[in-house]
């Protein structure tokens, strides 16, 4: 990967989803669902490049050697509570995979993020680190999140949300320089109060119901 990449994964059915999920109008379980579908269809973009090994098979047929990812190794880490809804998508594609939290609330006044759980799998070194957040903003909570994970040193870091604003992109760069970004779309800027626009409003919120 290159320096300050950004991925935009234009395939047209994560944007035909996105398309429904940034209606005012879409339910929570419609939102829920259509996050559930999006992660899942990213999933393939994220990991295309993924390390593969040789195995050996038997089939029906005959024994042979066949190429197989060691999903244990890759390790989805979710800044809560948002990054919760990309999981599920993530792990139907990667079962196997090993799962991280960090919990970052974002201080109304300083928009900072502020720390307060923290949880991976041990052997770092040894694992490829996918962070989720459906919403790169001000950028601060990704910083905050990758800042803490880069010292468990990971093989491996790249970021995915599905929505980011220009601001955002430029802080986390500024920052992270060396961390690919993975995103469905990237939209025009952050408004008073640091939310995206023309966004879909705020994530958590939409995912789980609450105001």
């Amino acid at each position: 990967m290159t320096d300050s990449t950004v991925i935009h994964l234009a395939h047209p059915l994560i944007q035909h989803k996105l398309t429904l999920m940034r209606q005012k109008d879409t339910s929570t379980m419609s939102f829920r669902r259509l996050l559930h579908e999006i992660s899942m269809l990213m999933a393939y973009e994220v990991l295309r490049d993924a390390p593969v090994h040789m195995i050996e098979i038997e089939t029906p047929l005959e024994t042979m050697q066949s190429p197989a990812i060691d999903g244990k190794k890759t390790v989805l880490v979710a800044i809560m509570r948002a990054g919760q809804g990309f999981l599920d998508g993530m792990l139907e594609v990667v079962p196997s995979a090993r799962v991280g939290h960090i919990g970052l609330y974002r201080d109304p006044t300083t928009l900072q993020a502020v720390e307060y759980y923290f949880k991976v799998p041990q052997d770092m070194s040894e694992r490829d680190v996918i962070v989720l957040d459906p919403m790169l903003a001000t950028g601060n909570s990704a910083v905050a999140a990758v800042d803490r994970i880069k010292a468990t040193r990971p093989r491996s870091l790249r970021f995915v949300c599905l929505l980011a604003a220009p601001e955002g992109l430029r802080h986390f760069h500024a920052h992270h320089a060396d961390v690919p970004i993975y995103t469905a779309a990237i939209d025009r800027e952050l408004n008073d109060h640091g939310y995206i626009v023309p966004g879909l409003g705020d994530a958590g919120d939409r995912i789980f119901g609450t105001k």
